[in-house]
């Protein structure tokens, strides 16, 4: 059964239109003593044509409320999954004049300017992403350094390490440039509690950043189930 709804010129010209057709019929009645009067402006139930339309006004209501009763459902299921999965972070290096680094070892930076910390699974002291929840993550970090003088060697590299391992790295090795930038972008997935975390590799060194442009950048795309 198709339901069209119409303008209510073109509703009242179909019920003018069963009202003369109802009214002409000269054969037997189903139901015996149709009451047009009752089909078209009274009570539903009086008659042969209300029934069916109470009946289909039933199974339309019943159908109305399982589908909101499914999509309640299906509401509480992804509020189950995505419960407390607004995760977002970005920090960056406190301005500096002079060098971080270098180091005898590779040494995990420290990206205290925390501007966003959603979910708090930035710890500024340590500079490590902790993950609240697993899911894909985007992660970005920029590497930023001025040595001085032209002539002066450019020497630095950066990493991007996930639970101790390399995933992405930037680095710069001259002495063309008295300073230089780059950027890398990584797509993770990250199971509850792994860390990520930028480190500067030994003998490597991050000068001259006044404007704090040495920065550290994460969120939570979408979650996976624990299981």
């Amino acid at each position: 059964m198709i339901l069209c709804l119409c303008s209510s010129a073109e509703a009242a010209t179909a019920i003018d239109l069963l009202r003369e057709t109802a009214v002409s019929w000269t054969g037997a009645l189903p139901c015996g003593g149709w009451d047009c009067e009752c089909a078209f402006r009274s009570q539903q139930g009086c008659c042969c044509v209300a029934k069916p339309l109470f009946e289909l006004e039933e199974a339309t209501f019943i159908r109305l409320v399982g589908l909101w009763e499914g999509l309640s459902r299906l509401n509480s299921q992804v509020e189950e999954v995505t419960a407390g999965c607004k995760i977002a972070f970005t920090a960056a290096m406190l301005p500096m004049s002079g060098c971080l680094g270098p180091f005898t070892s590779n040494m995990s930076i420290s990206y205290q300017s925390v501007s966003l910390n959603q979910g708090n699974g930035y710890n500024a002291a340590l500079g490590t992403f902790t993950a609240p929840h697993a899911g894909l993550y985007f992660f970005s970090f920029s590497a930023y350094s001025k040595v001085g003088d032209a002539g002066e060697r450019l020497y630095q590299k950066v990493q991007l390490m996930k639970n101790g391992q390399l995933i992405a790295s930037s680095w710069e090795d001259n002495r063309e440039d008295s300073e230089d930038s780059s950027t890398q972008t990584v797509l993770l997935q990250l199971r509850r509690g792994c860390q990520v975390y930028i480190e500067l590799l030994s003998g490597r060194q991050l000068c001259g950043d006044t404007q704090g442009y040495n920065t550290f950048s994460g969120y939570l795309i979408y979650p996976f189930s624990e299981q």
